[in-house]
């Protein structure tokens, strides 16, 4: 019989909350059961192993990530529309790095077409939009920005840019500017 007040909901977001303290990695069903000072089996009836949770978690998250991009980006074009999104992804991955990682989970193909995922995508497009790019142009730009928005994330999160100056704020604001102007004068298909 299912603990009362345990959820597949509940857990979850645990499980998002735990990622975010000790790493996306680190989240076990045992160390879930831990925090709620229950035996694993007891979890069972909620999640079917760690992996289901991680699954599970990573689908929290891009939910989670999506509505705030959204949000973000609503009425917005151009320049001001990519430089929301973009800061939607920078200060999720830093106020939950552990969610951050579980929305770059690889998910099998069924689950990844049913996830929030194809949102993002569809974000991505709608703000590329705006800069006139067609096929197969835009799938370069959609992934040169997930690209940038990602690493520079990770990089930021890890320390990477805390050594030296300026302040990595002041690069990302220079790096926008940088994406905007290739996206605004995005090169010709190579003729060799």
């Amino acid at each position: 019989m299912a603990r009362v007040g345990l959820t597949a909901d509940r857990l979850v977001r645990a499980g998002a909350e735990l990622a975010d303290e000790v790493g996306f990695e680190q989240v076990t069903v045992s160390e879930l059961a831990r925090r709620f000072d229950v035996k694993v089996a007891s979890l069972y009836s909620h999640v079917k192993s760690s992996q289901d949770l991680k699954t599970r978690i990573a689908l929290f998250a891009l939910v989670e990530l999506a509505d705030r991009a959204a949000d973000a980006v609503a009425g917005r074009a151009g320049k001001d529309a990519l430089v929301a999104f973009a800061n939607v992804y920078r200060d999720y991955q830093r106020e939950h790095p552990g969610r951050a990682a579980a929305a770059r989970m690889r998910l099998d193909p069924e689950t990844a077409a049913r996830s929030a995922g194809a949102r993002h995508a569809q974000m991505t497009r709608a703000i590329l939009r705006g800069y006139d790019l067609t096929e197969p142009d835009a799938t370069h730009a959609v992934r040169l920005l997930g690209s940038v928005f990602h690493g520079y994330a990770d990089l930021e999160s890890a320390g990477g840019f805390s050594h030296s100056a300026p302040d990595s704020g002041v690069t990302w604001t220079r790096i926008l500017d940088a994406l905007d102007a290739l996206l605004r004068n995005w090169p010709t298909e190579p003729t060799s």
